[in-house]
């Protein structure tokens, strides 16, 4: 197995990387407004993306100022409501705190749980602090220190979010590995320094073939062997990770 070595510090992507986000968001959009439909579903859920993404472009762009999750989530929830004909004051709110019920990927908790055995691992999120707080409570996941942008009122890509678990690891940035399911993310922490390792999701943001990251893997599992030096989460050989320059897209 190709290893990633040298590392002192793993840092994780948190939404849509540990957690099914598209997933956790339907199962709320389909529980307030009814629809059994699962095509229209997903256009509800796309409503709800499509405005989170452009409201975080619009803050990191300055043409809005700072708002967390938890307001731009409700935002969201009020626009899915109105699509969909909902007026129940108390579905809509609890819609808007969907994103502290998103479930975790099947490897996400026990490859963090070995991960954490062998190394400090941190959970770097755009998610606001609340919904942090309860997302991992919610998922189980375990993390030596849990971080939200929110602490540098931004959003990542920007460089201070990745600052901020720079600045909690204590060790040189070629020193701190961020995995994430996202290729945009691991450019914006290739940027402060950061070492790489790209982890496929069904719904992520895959490389291309111009990223050159340390590792690409199909699943957490792989990464967790890489990093620890050949075994999986449950303890086993991993099968080799797929390395930058390999067959397909990890």
């Amino acid at each position: 197995m190709a290893e990633i070595r040298d590392i002192e510090v793993v840092v994780f992507d948190v939404l849509g990387t540990m957690v099914d986000e598209p997933g956790g968001l339907r199962s709320a959009v389909q529980e307030a407004t009814r629809v059994a439909d699962t095509a229209v579903a997903d256009e509800l859920v796309a409503l709800w993306q499509r405005h989170g993404e452009r409201e975080q472009e619009r803050v990191r762009q300055g043409l809005r100022p700072y708002a967390s999750t938890e307001v731009l989530d409700a935002e969201a929830a009020r626009r899915v409501a109105d699509r969909a004909g909902v007026t129940d004051r108390g579905a809509i709110a609890r819609l808007a705190t969907a994103g502290r019920r998103l479930p975790p990927w099947g490897d996400a908790v026990a490859g963090l749980e070995r991960l954490a055995r062998r190394f400090p691992v941190i959970g770097l999120s755009n998610a606001g602090r609340r919904t942090l707080l309860h997302l991992n409570a919610h998922a189980g996941l375990r993390w030596h220190r849990a971080l939200s942008a929110e602490a540098a009122r931004a959003y990542k890509p920007a460089p201070e979010v990745y600052r901020l678990a720079l600045d909690s690891a204590g060790c040189p940035p070629e020193r701190v590995l961020m995995v994430a399911a996202h290729a945009w993310d691991l450019r914006g922490a290739q940027a402060a320094g950061m070492r790489t390792a790209y982890v496929h999701r069904p719904a992520g943001d895959p490389p291309t073939d111009s990223d050159d990251f340390d590792g690409r893997f199909d699943e957490l599992g792989q990464l967790v062997g890489a990093v620890t030096g050949g075994q999986t989460a449950d303890g086993r050989p991993g099968r080799p990770a797929r390395r930058e320059g390999g067959a397909g897209r990890g």
